[in-house]
């Protein structure tokens, strides 16, 4: 997919000029234009050519460097990779070759936004006090969706469509899963049985908790946007936090019950699982590792865990199935509560790791070194426009990344021209799909302060 959108580049060069044109109106016989020249006269067409001459400079040397760029010519193909035996150097091209795939969408990214994001910049352009509605950005509410690379556009729309689908499935899963369970373990008390039933249905619990903050997080309303000016996307790491000590307290209290049944003072008896329930655990292990191979090689993180879900249930029910089977062949009466014990000790582990990732996230972790350098290419993509670089912040606040860039500019750059390339960039980093926010700070010396205090945040 990088790969296609990088040698399209050249292409959808002229598509995206002609929808700039459309959107902005800066044709030159587009009627808006023609109405300005004629209400306002010579000064105000003087200094509106003035204003995009200045903006299209900024374009033509914003865009020069993705132009002249092509990084293709550093991939390897999948069959040369194929061709080195040394699994290290294999290993650092394949590397690379992601590297590239991030180099090439931030190619694109910055192609499509740079000139939409320059022509938004200032709405009233030649000064005579009227704002002009009709720039890129006016047009779609500050939305850059519209303004993304076709490919990419399609991606997300896809990756959010197959996000939607496998969640509506693994809730039916779910639902049918639990029902069985809630069968099995009605004929059995077996433990094992029992810990596998409180899985499942914390499971169908968390999966409501992440569609119900998912839809509180994406609605957008006036009065919402007054209490939460910057969105509600924490709601999502919110409910996998609260749904992580929920399934925490849950497995501890299955985990007290397991040793009390170890104690000499427990019951000491080899359970008997019913065809029934033999059956219903078997059909959970099927069922789940159909769906988990179903949505295996889809690449969206939702997805993913959906199917990393679907491999734990995997391991999590069959290990529960033969916990009491074997103890049962082999007359071993603390198999069932011990196997009981070892899968609460290990839902207990795998979901305050979860917990304490999520608290991480949340509290300002800095983002994946791989992510800094994809952040720090964009940066390096305004290297024409920018005298240089004070320092780079990139943290994450929930799943969504934070971004603070502070550039330098000549002390004698005009107030336009420091005003359209910080808005240009930082536009720009919020135009990636990881990034929630970002901030470009202006300085005329790089001696100078670093813009937070010490401890502040």
């Amino acid at each position: 997919m990088v790969v296609q959108r990088q040698r399209s580049l050249g292409a959808s060069r002229a598509s995206t000029a002609d929808r700039r044109d459309t959107l902005s109106g800066t044709g030159s016989s587009h009627p808006r234009r023609t109405w300005f020249a004629g209400r306002y006269g010579f000064k105000d067409d003087i200094l509106m050519a003035a204003a995009e001459q200045r903006r299209q400079e900024l374009k033509d040397r914003i865009l020069a460097g993705v132009k002249d760029f092509n990084v293709e010519k550093y991939r390897k193909s999948d069959s040369e990779l194929k061709a080195i035996k040394n699994r290290n150097v294999r290993a650092y091209y394949e590397a690379q070759n992601q590297k590239l795939n991030d180099w090439a969408e931030v190619d694109s990214l910055v192609w499509s936004l740079a000139d939409d994001v320059v022509d938004s910049t200032n709405p009233d352009a030649d000064h005579d006090g009227i704002v002009d509605s009709n720039t890129p950005l006016k047009l779609t509410g500050d939305d850059l969706e519209a303004f993304l690379p076709t490919e990419e556009r399609e991606k997300r729309v896809k990756s959010n469509r197959t996000a939607r689908t496998a969640l509506n499935v693994n809730v039916s899963v779910n639902v049918l899963l639990l029902v069985a369970k809630i069968i099995a373990v009605t004929s059995t008390q077996s433990l094992s049985l029992i810990a596998s039933l409180t899985d499942s249905a914390l499971d169908l619990l968390c999966t409501m908790i992440i569609w119900i903050t998912s839809q509180l997080a994406r609605r957008k309303r006036k009065s919402l946007n007054l209490r939460f000016p910057v969105g509600r996307r924490r709601l999502e790491p919110l409910g996998n936090l609260v749904f992580s000590i929920l399934m925490v307290i849950s497995f501890l209290q299955i985990l007290q019950e397991s040793v009390g049944k170890l104690l000499p003072s427990g019951s000491h008896e080899t359970l008997i699982l019913p065809p029934v329930a033999i059956g219903a655990m078997a059909g959970n292990v099927v069922i789940k590792g159909l769906v988990g191979l179903l949505y295996f090689q889809v690449k969206n993180s939702q997805v993913q865990a959906l199917v990393q879900d679907c491999k734990t249930d995997v391991y999590f029910n069959t290990a529960t199935l033969l916990f009491p089977l074997i103890g049962r062949h082999f007359d071993i009466w603390y198999l069932d509560p011990l196997g009981a014990a070892i899968l609460s000790l290990f839902v207990i582990y795998d979901w305050a790791n979860t917990s304490l990732s999520t608290i991480i996230r949340l509290t300002g972790t800095a983002v994946p070194i791989e992510m800094e350098k994809k952040l720090m290419y964009l940066a390096w993509r305004f290297s024409p426009v920018v005298d240089s670089y004070k320092s780079m912040t990139a943290y994450h606040a929930g799943d969504g990344i934070m971004v603070e860039v502070d550039i330098t500019l000549d002390e004698s750059t005009s107030l336009p021209r420091a005003h359209d390339v910080s808005q240009t960039m930082q536009y720009c980093f919020e135009g990636l799909a990881e990034v929630d926010r970002s901030f470009v700070t202006v300085d005329y010396s790089a001696l100078g302060l670093r813009g937070h205090a010490a401890g502040s945040g």
